[in-house]
């Protein structure tokens, strides 16, 4: 347990560097900024780091540590509980980003920064992890380092299934998020925590379940047993195609694109109560046959 105790305390560390990385951005940086690339940035770098962490542990810690997924996948909600309340407003996903542009909730140039932003997060938090493990404060540290230059590829399955899994855990992850998203802080942190738990339990034995581009390239494009063209399929494509699918179920269309509603029709945010609609008609009613008895009442010439 010595070795699961040390990673912990890492990821205790990294949430902490990156949250005074987001103190000093904030107050040096101005707003715009700050939420286009520092917050990103921060966010991604601090996804990055625990993530690589957590699947050290999942590929060496059944057999060199004596624990199984149950605690991978206890691990991975609390990870996600804190990103969620720390990443300040930040996505750390370039499928978000995309998202958010296409619901004309971003600009073309901010959407271009945050994708840098989540860029260069993920390839520093590579480096640093890297760096972290061949100081081999663990026994985990050392067999990973014997057998990091010997890392395959995490696509377990056909090319054609692989896309899918990456696509249907994007899509329902976007679905949930879009569900989500006026919800308080407090109860969409621990629903998208449990639903990214259970896609990986569920997806992560066929693809790792990432359904994330900028993780899913610094964790495993350098990986030998897929070509580069198949972890673009997978991990970029596959993600992307489920965003757009969920974004159109949910939506009915994608503003950047079109407005006209594809799936729904169109009704009037205002609904009138179905007493206040019979009144109306009763009362309709009433007037009608007022001027009726008036007009009957009257004399002929």
């Amino acid at each position: 347990m010595a070795g699961l105790n040390v990673s912990i305390a890492y990821f205790f560390l990294v949430v902490g560097v990156c949250e005074v990385l987001r103190q000093i951005s904030k107050g040096l940086l101005s707003p715009g900024a700050y939420g286009c690339f520092a917050r990103e940035l921060a966010g991604s770098l601090q996804l990055c780091m625990s993530c690589l962490e957590l699947r050290m542990l999942v590929d060496i810690g059944l057999w060199g540590g004596g624990f199984g997924l149950d605690v991978v996948l206890t691990l991975l909600f609390l990870l996600f509980v804190v990103h969620g309340a720390s990443f300040d407003g930040a996505s750390a996903n370039p499928t978000v980003s995309v998202q958010e542009f296409l619901l004309l909730e971003c600009s073309l140039a901010a959407t271009a920064a945050k994708l840098l932003a989540q860029a260069v997060g993920t390839g520093m938090g590579w480096a640093v992890t890297k760096l972290y493990w061949s100081w081999e404060l663990t026994h985990f540290h050392f067999i990973q380092n014997l057998i990091a230059s010997e890392c395959s590829s995490s696509i377990h399955t056909s090319l054609h299934h692989a896309v899918f899994v990456e696509g249907i855990c994007s899509f329902f992850f976007h679905l949930v998020l879009c569900k989500l998203q006026q919800s308080p802080l407090m109860y969409r942190v621990p629903a998208l925590a449990a639903t990214v738990t259970f896609l990986t339990y569920a997806a992560g034995p066929f693809t790792g379940a990432f359904f994330n581009p900028a993780l899913a390239t610094a964790s495993t494009f350098h990986c030998s047993g897929s070509s580069f063209w198949d972890y673009v399929q997978v991990y970029w494509l596959g993600p992307l195609a489920g965003m757009l699918a969920a974004l159109l179920l949910y939506q009915g269309n994608i503003p950047r694109l079109f407005q006209k509603n594809l799936l729904y029709s169109q009704k009037s945010k205002y609904r009138i109560p179905k007493a206040k609609v019979a009144a109306h008609v009763e009362g309709d009613e009433q007037r009608q046959k007022r001027k009726e008895e008036k007009s009957s009442s009257k004399p002929r010439a």
